[in-house]
């Protein structure tokens, strides 16, 4: 099992301990995704100390303000690390707003385009902004894998399918009880294009809610799809480390 996106630096215990529990769990590789630079450089820095750990470079929409032509460079020269597998998570984040609309359409764009030139996947955060981050990628990212993080669209799953280069990432929410939305669209989602989350240390799955989340907890929820796919648990997990691996190119 994989634990597509997650976020060690923001987790207890230490890494260490993170990791040994996730390999116990049967957790084989993590992705642990920076929003910023320091995160970034701490993402690079786990994935340094562990080889089953791996990283992800972006500019969180939230954490956006003021993104130019420096912030740019910093994510190329981070986004270059053998052990950087993927670009984000960026995209658009308007429900709180934290960050000017202007700015996180920029810093997106910018991660875009910084994608198709190291060749990685685009990894996408979006809340309240379903139309504009649909339709910016519809176009500007056409050709680029792209895995929707967190996936919280069960409206538009079927135009989210219909794009061959995208993936699906669920995380735990989608064993919620009032998120059968979710679950729904998770059984739409062809095999070979999903992915299982925690986004630790949030969205704990159901049995561990209220709780911190942490890469081991990612069983839950793949176990929780794999039930509602109607799938032998040995038969999703496989299903789920091949996807992995085609998108972010281990």
């Amino acid at each position: 099992m994989v634990d597509g996106h997650t976020h060690l630096s923001l987790c207890d215990p230490p890494d260490a301990e993170l990791v040994a529990a996730a390999a116990s769990a049967g957790v084989n590789r993590i992705v642990t995704v920076g929003t910023d630079g320091a995160s970034c450089r701490a993402a690079l820095a786990a994935a340094e100390d562990f080889p089953q750990v791996y990283a992800a470079i972006g500019r969180h929409p939230n954490s956006a303000t003021g993104f130019d032509d420096a912030d740019l460079a910093e994510l190329a020269a981070l986004a270059a690390h053998p052990k950087c597998v993927a670009v984000g998570e960026t995209g658009l984040d308007f429900y709180r707003d934290y960050a000017p609309r202007a700015d996180q359409e920029r810093a997106f764009r910018a991660q875009i385009g910084l994608a198709r030139e190291v060749g990685k996947p685009l990894v996408i955060h979006t809340r309240a902004a379903d139309d504009d981050t649909l339709a910016l990628l519809d176009a500007e990212a056409r050709g680029l894998r792209v895995i929707l993080h967190c996936f919280s669209m069960p409206d538009r799953i079927e135009e989210c399918v219909a794009h061959e280069e995208w993936w699906i990432s669920f995380a735990g929410n989608v064993t919620y009880p009032k998120a059968q939305a979710l679950r729904t669209a998770a059984i739409r989602v062809p095999a070979e294009r999903l992915l299982v989350e925690t986004d630790a240390p949030y969205l704990s799955p159901q049995a561990m809610r209220g709780k911190p989340n942490q890469p081991a907890h990612v069983v839950m929820t793949a176990q929780a799809l794999a039930v509602e796919r109607r799938v032998a648990w040995e038969e999703f997990d496989r299903a789920v480390d091949a996807s992995a691996a085609e998108v972010y190119g281990w």
